[in-house]
Formats: C-alpha cells, sequence, structure tokens
C-alpha cells in the first residue's frame, strides 16, 4: 500500500494506524500516569540533604562538651536558655542568651521578622542551619524547645538535660562559680 493510500484511508477512518504498521515491528503499549499541574507534582516530593550533622545525630549534649562553647563563644554555635526572665536573674550559663519558652515557638516561626525578634529579644533571630544548645532549670522545658525548634525546621538542635541544675552543682564542684 502507498503512503498516499494510506493516509486518505487513515484520515477516513476506514483504516488504523495499527493496521498499516510494518509486520517486523512489535506492537507496544506505554501506560503513562495521568498529567497534573507541575506545582501539584512537586510538593509530592520532599529533598532532604543525605548528609547528616553530628548534631542531628546526638541530640542530648553534656557538661562536658557545653564547657568550651561557654569559653569561646562563635556564631556557629547558640547557647538558648528558655527560662523565665526572674529564673534568669538568679544566674545563667555564660555567653547564653534568653528566649523564655513561653515566646519561643512564635519567636522561631518563618513569619516572625529578624528584625522584630532582635528588637524583642536583643540577639538577631537564628538561622536554621545554625546550631542550637537549649537549656532550662533541668531539661524539661529545653525538651520541649528543641522539639519545637525541629517542628520550626531547625534541624541543629541539642539539649542539655542537665542544663542549670546540673551547670550551677558541677561549676560549684570545679571553683569555677562566680557566686
Amino acid at each position: 500500500m502507498s503512503r498516499v493510500a494510506a493516509r486518505t484511508l487513515l484520515s477516513t477512518g476506514a483504516l488504523t494506524a495499527r493496521s498499516v504498521r510494518p509486520a517486523s515491528l512489535p506492537a507496544f503499549r506505554a501506560v503513562l500516569p495521568p498529567t497534573s499541574s507541575p506545582t501539584s507534582s512537586l510538593s509530592l516530593f520532599r529533598f532532604k540533604s543525605t548528609t547528616t550533622s553530628s548534631w542531628a545525630k546526638n541530640p542530648v549534649i553534656t557538661y562536658e562538651e557545653l564547657k568550651p562553647y561557654t569559653q569561646q563563644p562563635t556564631d556557629d554555635v547558640l547557647i538558648v536558655d528558655v527560662r523565665e526572665p526572674d529564673e534568669v536573674a538568679l544566674g545563667s550559663i555564660p555567653s547564653a542568651v534568653s528566649l523564655p519558652l513561653s515566646q519561643l515557638r512564635d519567636a522561631l516561626d518563618k513569619n516572625f521578622g529578624p528584625g522584630e525578634f532582635q528588637k524583642q529579644f536583643a540577639f538577631s533571630k537564628p538561622l536554621t542551619s545554625q546550631n542550637l544548645i537549649f537549656f532550662c532549670r533541668s531539661g524539661k522545658r529545653s525538651a520541649t524547645a528543641s522539639e519545637w525548634a525541629h517542628e520550626k525546621g531547625y534541624n541543629n538542635v541539642r539539649n542539655y538535660q542537665g542544663s542549670w541544675l546540673d551547670w550551677s552543682k558541677r561549676e560549684k564542684e570545679s571553683g569555677s562559680d562566680e557566686d
């Protein structure tokens, strides 16, 4: 059959593309998924880094690990006291900043702007990639703070479980306590 004849028969519906397939080619059928808009399909996937920091692998920090960060503070590590201001007034870990647990969840929200954060808490809003260490009086509120920070997208978070009680006891034992 000539191409012209085949085209004519195809256009009239008398012939289908399947019936004019050369005998030497196998028949196949491709099953494609239903199409959707690109934006709706992107939400199906979450891309995460395949490298996990040591902070994410070990969510608890000890006194021995914390002590050097208090002696030589850096911008890479932020020590956050989540106790209320009246508790902080009794003493705090050196180089720590105060962000009461009662305000932490809202403060770490992405809608809480850096300027507003700086004005309210007197330090820069932590970056989601920054290493954060939370502590409180005994470790319970700081554990909650760690969970909330994770919910807000902060992945490099550690909890000082011993918190202020452990810190003040060890500092007195070592003679480092300034009181």
